[in-house]
C-alpha cells in the first residue's frame, strides 16, 4: 500500500526537499503541494492524502486553522497531519495538539526518522515524544482541576486500561509500557486501542491531552495514578 502524502509549507524550497527524501521510499507517494493554509485545505479534498506535513506559519490561513479544517472534512475522516515546524514552543506544541494532529515535528527531523514518522501516522499511531509530553505537562500546570463531569468520562475505563493511558501521559511507548506491566507489546497496544475507542478520542496524543484534563494525571505528580471514582 502507497501512503499519499500532502505537502503545506510556504517555501518552495522546503517542499522541494521533503518531497525528494520522501520520494526515495517506494511506500510513500507525495500526490499534492501547497503554499498556503487554504491551499492545503482545497488540495486535501482534491487529492485526499493519508498524511499531510503541515507548516505552522503560512499567509493567510495558518497551518493550525487548516489542520482543524481538513480533519473537520467529513470526506477525509482517515487523513492525518504532521504539524512539522522550525518553532519548538510550548504554544505551537499545544495547539497543533488540539487542532487534532498526530504528531509534532521540527524542519530539522532527520530523513529516515521523517520517512518513519509519516509510517507510523499513516498506519494509525500518533507521535508523541517525551519533549512533547512534557510542553504538553506544562500547558496544564497552571490549569484548574477539571470538573466532576469531565472526569467522569474515564469511568467507562478498565483498571488496567486507566493505567495504560496514565503511562502514555508520562510520555512512553507501547513497548515501555509492556516492559513497565510485565505485559506483551500487542496487549499493551490492545489496551490502548479500547482506550481510544471507549473515550472516543481520535489517537494517542488525544489521549494523553485527555488525562489531564480529566486529573487523571496531575503535573507535579507524574508518578500517581488518579483513584477510581466510585460508582
Amino acid at each position: 500500500m502507497t501512503i499519499r502524502v500532502l505537502l503545506a509549507d510556504d517555501q518552495s524550497l522546503v517542499r522541494a526537499g521533503f518531497r525528494s527524501l520522501l520520494g526515495r521510499t517506494r511506500d510513500i507517494e507525495v500526490v499534492a503541494e501547497a503554499g498556503t493554509g487554504d491551499e492545503a485545505v482545497r488540495e486535501a479534498r482534491t487529492a485526499r492524502p493519508d498524511v499531510v506535513l503541515m507548516d505552522i506559519r503560512m499567509p493567510g490561513t495558518d497551518g493550525l486553522t487548516a489542520t482543524e479544517r481538513i480533519l473537520g472534512e467529513p470526506q477525509l475522516t482517515g487523513c492525518r497531519v504532521i504539524v512539522l515546524t522550525t518553532f519548538e514552543t510550548d504554544e505551537y506544541v499545544f495547539a497543533a495538539l488540539r487542532a487534532g494532529a498526530s504528531g509534532f515535528l521540527t524542519k530539522e527531523i532527520e530523513p529516515d526518522d521523517l520517512r518513519q514518522a509519516v509510517r507510523a501516522v499513516a498506519g494509525g499511531d500518533a507521535l508523541l515524544s517525551p519533549s512533547v509530553t512534557r510542553r504538553v505537562i506544562e500547558q496544564f500546570a497552571h490549569r484548574p482541576v477539571a470538573p466532576t463531569d469531565t472526569a467522569e468520562r474515564l469511568s467507562v475505563l478498565t483498571a488496567r486500561e486507566r493505567e495504560v493511558v496514565h503511562l502514555i501521559a508520562t510520555g512512553l511507548s507501547n513497548e515501555q509500557i509492556a516492559d513497565r506491566l510485565v505485559i506483551s507489546p500487542l496487549t499493551a497496544k490492545t489496551h490502548v486501542t479500547r482506550a481510544i475507542t471507549k473515550l472516543g478520542v481520535r489517537d494517542r496524543v488525544q489521549l494523553v491531552i485527555l488525562a489531564y484534563e480529566t486529573g487523571l494525571v496531575r503535573p507535579g505528580r507524574p508518578g500517581s495514578v488518579e483513584p477510581h471514582p466510585q460508582r
